[in-house]
């Protein structure tokens, strides 16, 4: 099958969660024997930034604003078996009026920010969506799962929702092999890796900057960018800036645990893995993750993961002396059957599969106003 993908970002990981999710899925795409192209807005951030230059699971095509982008859309609709077009992905609205109205090729929105998109919808003022092209798409495949799906299909008329997770390779993530060493800045008794976020940082300060305080002889790593107040941390806590995909591997395997932090959007919808939570499994790590509606559909706690909400909760994990590694190998067994990247490319090749492409849907020129919503 041929896959076009018009998304924010598969060149650069640097400050975003997009582009090692889709690198994940078009990896596994490709190892099921199908073709990709992967559409990119040049950008600054990202070109300075730049990790992934020559993919070699898929063609990147970088763009140069809306009329190329509206030039390589026309391409697709065309040539293409199927695209998909990404939340927060530039000029997403244009390109999918163009898309959706073009016939031929069946049209998938990705959103990768389920809650967010929902949330902008209502308010009216999301960028790359409009309410109104919804009920035009073959299917729209959603990082979170659960009872969003049911209001995506209720108020806002999707013919086919259907959840499409974020995944890991395992050729990048797997435990590590006897005498493996790894830098001495990446080997902590905590870690945790996430970009700075308001709603989040509370979180960080009870389950991780308290504890480093109340454990002045542990080590405490927090890797991410944004972080303002990072000189006033504990002084057993290493912050690093930015960590390269291809230095994650060392971070979760080098961790007695890793910290699951999840955003406040994320927990009131449910049902939103973090793909740091997939990788950090198949490294072998013992995974902390705040507690979130979900969460035992992915994880079963007690077996799998562990779950604190309160920092006395996370220095009592802390003062155990094993990580637990009945529960790092069952988490490992879980992820490699149900989360890797080839796995969730078959997902998405059975979503485009039973999914039927627009026949030269016309749309409203301007966006129509979010639906109330039921219940």
């Amino acid at each position: 099958m041929r896959l076009a993908v018009f998304g924010l970002a598969l060149s650069s990981s640097w400050g975003n969660g997009h582009a090692v999710t889709y690198r994940a899925l078009l990896r596994g795409w490709r190892q099921l024997g199908h073709h990709a192209v992967f559409y990119e807005q040049k950008q600054e951030w990202y070109q300075s930034n730049c990790d992934l230059p020559q993919p070699e699971f898929c063609e990147l095509r970088l763009l140069e604003g809306r009329d190329q982008a509206l030039a390589a859309a026309r391409t697709a609709a065309h040539e293409a078996d199927a695209v998909l077009v990404g939340s927060f992905t530039p000029h997403a609205i244009p390109l999918l009026d163009l898309l959706l109205g073009a016939g031929g090729a069946r049209i998938g929105f990705y959103d990768i920010d389920t809650p967010i998109t929902l949330a902008a919808l209502k308010q009216g003022r999301c960028e790359y969506l409009r309410a109104g092209q919804i009920p035009a798409l073959s299917a729209y495949l959603s990082f979170t799962g659960g009872p969003l799906l049911d209001e995506l299909a209720r108020n806002y008329g999707a013919r086919r929702a259907a959840p499409l997770y974020c995944s890991f390779d395992p050729d990048f993530y797997y435990p590590a092999r006897a005498g493996e060493r790894f830098a001495a800045t990446l080997v902590s008794d905590l870690s945790y890796m996430g970009t700075y976020s308001p709603d989040r940082q509370a979180k960080l300060r009870r389950l991780l900057l308290e504890p480093a305080a109340r454990l002045p002889e542990q080590r405490f790593l927090v890797a991410g960018p944004l972080y303002a107040d990072a000189p006033q941390w504990p002084p057993n806590v290493t912050h690093i800036v930015h960590l390269y995909p291809r230095d994650h591997r060392a971070l979760y395997a080098g961790s007695r645990y890793c910290l699951n932090l999840t955003r406040q959007a994320m927990v009131e919808a449910g049902y939103s893995p973090s793909i740091r939570l997939f990788e950090a499994a198949a490294c072998g790590a013992a995974i902390i993750s705040d507690p979130w509606p979900g969460l035992e559909t992915f994880f079963q706690p007690g077996i799998e993961i562990l779950v604190a909400g309160e920092t006395r909760q996370v220095v009592e994990i802390l003062r155990q002396r094993d990580p637990l590694p009945r529960l790092r190998a069952a988490a490992r067994q879980r992820v490699l059957e149900r989360h890797t990247g080839r796995r969730r490319a078959q997902e998405l090749l059975a979503a485009l599969d039973a999914a039927a492409a627009p026949t030269g849907v016309r749309l409203p020129d301007s966006a129509p106003a979010a639906p109330a919503r039921s219940g």
